[in-house]
Order: structure tokens, then C-alpha cells, then sequence
């Protein structure tokens, strides 16, 4: 049985194939249009993933959109008449775009599938809609490695529901319990987002990058005056101070008078204070997540735990979860934002719609997330002669090891290898490197690698077999999606000048034997490499360890500010030319900027728009 799951209309648009229970692929439609979160119809992804496959249109069993439409129409209705006459202007701004369009959502799919697909196909018969936050629990509990578990959602707002409690057991997932718009601690995060002058759904990572400048000093202000926590771990926000409800503002004139402090122009400085409340904030987030945990623990006696929705990308509480105790395993979906939606609402048809038994695939469900396209090398010699690059063909050994000679020598690499992941991070198949040993790589690579705020740390990837040499981390992170301490024996000694800095002065002060990678409160990212799970970029970390006895690589994701993360090797030609990468490698075909034709050099990063 073959199914396509879709995701669109909000933000990160996405498609998915499974077939006969296995993801075999996934992308978002970013990666192939080139706009940041592009929330249009997936027909790009579609197109991919059905070429990628070797199937025909007329093979697909049944095509499943993320979420109910209606029932979202709904809440906008239900919402404005219950805070009216607040709320008319926006109100007013969206209904002619749910009337003319949303309403009729089916409609439209049915015309976008066969204006991609082809008409040959009666498409409205094989559409089914699943609801959101099941979406995301199938996407976070089937692809998981456990025959049951406490499935937990949060995110900004599905139809109605922002936080949601699920039990899978088998092939079933039931719902369990929830809590409605708008309280939410993903539009809690949003508001702050907004506040402190980042772009929502955009922004939230960099709120969670800036909290550990700052000291949790509003954490009693936010816990007493925004957000009401019940002993039972469910919990409101007070909706005197938000505005997400009745207008386009995320906050209120209230919320700015509560810190004493107007919302943060964009691209202005920071200040201490606007650290101090990204701390407040994220500890906030903790305690009311882990307060969730505990009661839903305590309830179901479940063991393993599975998250989903936006809030699970906060790497710092899942954590938390995980040093808690209260489950013996965690699994979070790696694309556990709307375009991990596709994955879900595919996943749900084929269990619970088709009553298909559920199938498990080591160690889990997702490849790695590298479900992506892939080039073969003719298809890079074409792309790279016509980019009119310049280039040189190895032998994989060799190429590995003059990779890595390259990033000993402190130089930053663009990594293109086999197929792209899915999901919001770069998991060494489209990755920018770097020496993690050096002082000023963190410096250098946000400000002139990737054209971004310079306080924002990055990840290591680190061989499995030395993560608890370097980390306090007893598992395995695949997907970058844990934050741990560094070891206390890789940290620096510290002066007393150094210990009494605080604030954005942290960020010139080595922490660690691996400054780059290590944050200004000791913390990293990881993302464990293992041989089974990413073969070559394994081979190229064990080589660099080889050279510099560190088996850690500075990673992140191979785009510039504002950029989806490249796709093809045009793209990666493109970002490496309008950028100071120094190195760039695609398969086995190596690059070298000064090697590179001058004229090919641009202003790279003023293409996109500031995320």
C-alpha cells in the first residue's frame, strides 16, 4: 500500500511517501523552491517523492492532509465571537482569504493534485484528513523504536488542541488527554519570540540559543503573572497580556508595562535585559514540561516517552526529560514541526484508517531522516560545469582524508553528501564543518559563514563511542535534538576575571578544549555519529580525530541566513561562492575557493530574507 502524506498552507509545506508502512521519502518544499518555510502546496516534494520512489501517480492508494481545515475555521469563529468587538481588524483581514479558499481546502488539494499529479485520477476519492496533533503523534510514536509509549504534543495550535496526550500501544494511538487554544506553550514561547524582536515561528531557536546570556531573574514574574500551573501539570495563560487572540500582535501594551520594557525593534542590539527574560522564559517552558511529565507518568505508568510538535525542537527541555528520570527512554521526531506533519498524517491513514499492523525498522523508523534527493556524479559534473566551478575527482579515501586535513587546518568545509535530510537540521549529508578546537571558529562562522547574530552557538557531531569522554550524555543523539553539559575534565579553568563576565562578554571566553561547540553555560547540541547510521561522515570524523585526537566536528547546516538548506550541487556551488567557506564537497568532487573563477563570487547572503 502506498501513501502520500501532505502538510501546507501554514508554514514548512512537505510531502511524504510511505510504503507498506516504511517512510521511504520526505522533504519539505523549501529545499527545492528556495524559500525559507515556504507554506505553498508541496508540488515540488510531491514530485520528488513519487520520482524517488519508482512509482506512478496512479499507485497511490490514498493521499492524506495533515490537519482539518474546517475545524481550524471553526475555531477563528469561535475565537472571535468569544473576545468580539476585540479582534474585528484581523478578523475582518482573514475571512475573505477562509472564504474564498479554506473553507473549501479540499477543493483545492483535489486541483493542486491534479494539476501535479494528473486529472487520470479521481483525487477527491483517496484524500483523507487526519487532525493535527494526531498528525504529529503518528509521525512521533509509529516511526519510534517501542511497542508502546506516552506520546506527548505541543505545539502552537492544531484545530483546537496545543497540547495533547496520546497512548500507543501496537498499531493503535488513542488520544489520552489535552489543552485547547489559546493556551499554549507554544504560542507562550511565540509571544516571547515576538517580543524580544525575532520573527515567530522563525525566531523561537534563537531564543532558546540567547537564554543561557541571561539569569532566570522574571522566572517568579512570568510563573505569577502569565501562566496559571495546576497541581495536575495543566495549565492557562493569563490572556490579559497577549494579543495573539484578537489582532497580529503576538503581546500587549500590558505585557511591555509587566517588564517594564517596549518589544525589541528587529536587528537591534540586545541588551542584558533581553537576555535575563529569553533565561526566564526557557526556565519557565522547563519546569511547566517537566510538571507534564510527571502527572502524565504518574497516570498512565507508561515507560517511554515520544514527542512531537514545534515546542519538541527545544533541545534544552528534552534535556531536562531525559536527566529527569521519570521515563527510561525518549524518542522526539526529528521533524517535529508541521513538516513532520506529512510523515504523521501518512503514518495514521496506513495504521488506524487501513488498520495495517505496525512494522518496526532499526533502530527506528526514519533513516536518519535522510529521505531526500541525491545526485548522482554525472549529474554533479553537470551541475558544477555549468556553475563553470572548478573541481577535482578523488578516490573516497582520499577524499576523506584530504577533507579532513583541511578542517585540522582550521578551514570551514561545505559537506554535501547522498541523500538530504528531512527536517530542520543538518545531520552530515548537507553541513557546513569546522575545527570545534578553535577559539574564534564559532565567531568567524556566524559572522562571515553564515551572515547571523553572533551569540548563536553551534553543534557538535561526536563519535558514539567517545560522546561520554566529552559529554554528560549516556545515549545516543542522532538527531541533534539533546543538549548535555560538557565533561568537567574537557572544561577550562576559569579566572576570576573570566567567572564574573556575564551577558554577550561570555561569548570571547573559551569554556571548553572544544570552544566552538561549547556554549557560554557549558552546554552543547550533540548529535552522536555512529559507522551503521551515517557511514561516510563517521569515516571523515574518525580521520579528523586520527590527525587531532578530538572526534568532534563543528556542525551546522549548509545555508546562509535566511536560506532553506541547500538541495542540489548548484545550490551548494552557490552558497559556497557567497560565502567565506573554504572548501566545498560534493560525493567524492572536491573545491577550493581560491581555485574558483573571481567572477563567480557574489554578494550572496542580501538574496534572502532575514529570518
Amino acid at each position: 500500500m502506498l501513501i502520500l502524506g501532505i502538510s501546507s498552507y501554514y508554514h514548512d509545506s512537505a510531502a511524504c511517501l510511505v510504503h507498506d508502512g516504511k517512510i521511504i521519502c520526505a522533504a519539505q518544499e523549501e529545499r527545492f523552491t528556495r524559500i525559507k518555510h515556504d507554506a505553498s502546496f508541496p508540488t515540488e516534494a510531491i514530485n520528488f517523492c513519487l520520482k524517488q520512489s519508482g512509482f506512478n501517480c496512479a499507485d497511490v492508494d490514498s493521499v492524506v492532509f495533515y490537519e482539518k481545515p474546517f475545524i481550524k475555521f471553526e475555531r477563528l469563529i469561535e475565537t472571535y465571537l468569544a473576545f468580539a468587538p476585540l479582534g474585528f481588524t484581523s478578523f475582518a483581514k482573514s475571512m475573505p482569504l477562509w472564504l474564498k479558499d479554506k473553507i473549501f481546502q479540499k477543493n483545492e488539494i483535489v486541483r493542486e493534485l491534479s494539476s501535479c499529479l494528473g486529472a487520470e485520477v479521481d483525487w477527491a476519492q483517496r484524500l483523507l484528513f487526519s487532525d493535527h496533533h494526531l498528525s504529529h503523534a503518528a509521525s512521533a510514536y509509529y516511526p519510534s523504536p517501542y511497542e508502546n509509549a506516552l506520546v506527548l504534543v505541543m505545539d502552537g495550535v492544531g484545530e483546537w488542541a496545543t497540547t495533547s496526550a496520546y497512548i500507543g500501544k501496537g498499531n493503535q494511538l488513542k488520544l489520552y488527554k489535552s489543552i485547547n487554544f489559546p493556551h499554549s506553550l507554544g504560542l507562550l514561547y511565540s509571544a516571547f519570540t515576538y517580543f524580544l524582536g525575532f520573527k515567530v515561528n522563525s525566531g523561537e531557536y534563537k531564543v532558546m540559543g540567547l537564554a543561557p546570556y541571561g539569569e532566570p531573574k522574571y522566572f517568579s514574574l512570568i510563573k505569577e503573572n502569565l501562566i496559571n500551573i495546576s497541581d495536575d501539570g495543566s495549565y492557562s495563560l493569563n490572556m490579559e497580556y497577549f494579543s495573539f487572540s484578537t489582532s497580529l500582535r503576538m503581546t500587549n501594551k500590558k505585557f511591555e508595562k509587566l517588564f517594564n520594557l517596549p518589544r525589541r525593534i528587529p536587528e537591534s542590539d540586545l541588551n542584558q535585559q533581553h537576555m535575563d527574560i529569553a533565561a526566564s522564559l526557557q526556565a519557565v517552558l522547563e519546569y511547566v514540561i517537566l510538571g507534564i511529565c510527571a502527572n502524565l507518568q504518574k497516570e498512565t505508568q507508561q515507560k517511554n516517552l515520544c514527542l512531537a510538535g514545534g515546542v519538541a525542537l527545544n533541545c534544552v527541555a528534552n534535556g531536562r526529560i531525559v536527566r529527569s528520570g521519570l521515563f527510561d527512554n525518549v524518542w522526539v521526531q526529528p521533524a517535529a514541526g508541521d513538516a513532520g506533519g506529512a510523515v504523521g498524517a501518512a503514518l495514521s491513514a496506513y495504521h488506524l484508517h487501513h488498520g495495517k499492523e505496525r512494522k518496526h525498522h532499526a533502530p527506528d523508523g526514519m533513516s536518519g531522516t535522510y529521505l531526500g534527493p541525491e545526485y548522482s556524479d554525472l549529474e554533479i559534473i553537470e551541475q558544477l560545469n555549468e556553475a563553470g566551478a572548478v573541481y577535482h575527482s578523488l578516490e573516497e579515501n582520499d577524499m576523506i582524508s584530504e577533507a579532513a586535513s583541511c578542517l585540522a587546518k582550521q578551514m570551514a568545509v561545505g559537506w554535501m553528501q547522498g541523500r538530504m535530510e528531512f527536517g530542520p537540521r543538518a545531520l552530515g549529508n548537507r553541513s557546513i564543518l569546522a575545527d570545534p578546537r578553535s577559539p574564534e571558529m564559532q565567531k568567524q562562522l556566524n559572522l562571515k559563514v553564515k551572515f547571523r547574530e553572533s551569540f548563536r552557538p553551534f553543534a557538535p557531531s561526536v563519535l558514539c563511542e567517545h560522546t561520554s569522554d566529552w559529554f554528560e550524555l549516556d545515549r545516543e543523539s542522532p538527531y541533534m535534538l539533546l543538549v548535555a553539559n560538557v565533561c568537567d575534565a574537557k572544561r577550562k579553568n576559569l579566572s576570576n576575571d573570566d567567572l564574573n563576565k556575564f551577558g554577550i562578554d561570555l561569548l570571547n571566553v573559551p569554556k571548553s578544549t572544544v570552544p566552538a561547540v561549547t556554549h557560554v553555560d557549558f552546554s552543547a547540541r550533540i548529535q552522536t555519529v555512529s559507522e551503521l547510521g551515517n557511514k561516510k561522515y563517521y569515516k571523515l570524523i574518525s580521520r579528523f580525530n586520527d590527525l587531532t585526537g578530538c572526534p568532534i566536528l563543528v556542525n551546522t547546516s549548509f545555508n546562509v541566513r535566511g536560506e532553506p538548506i541547500v538541495c542540489t550541487p548548484k545550490d551548494a556551488y552557490r552558497c559556497f561562492m557567497g560565502s567565506h567557506l573554504d572548501v566545498l564537497v560534493i560525493n567524492n568532487f572536491i573545491l577550493y575557493k581560491d581555485q574558483q573563477p573571481s567572477e563567480k563570487k557574489m554578494k550572496y547572503h542580501n538574496m534572502y530574507e532575514l529570518d
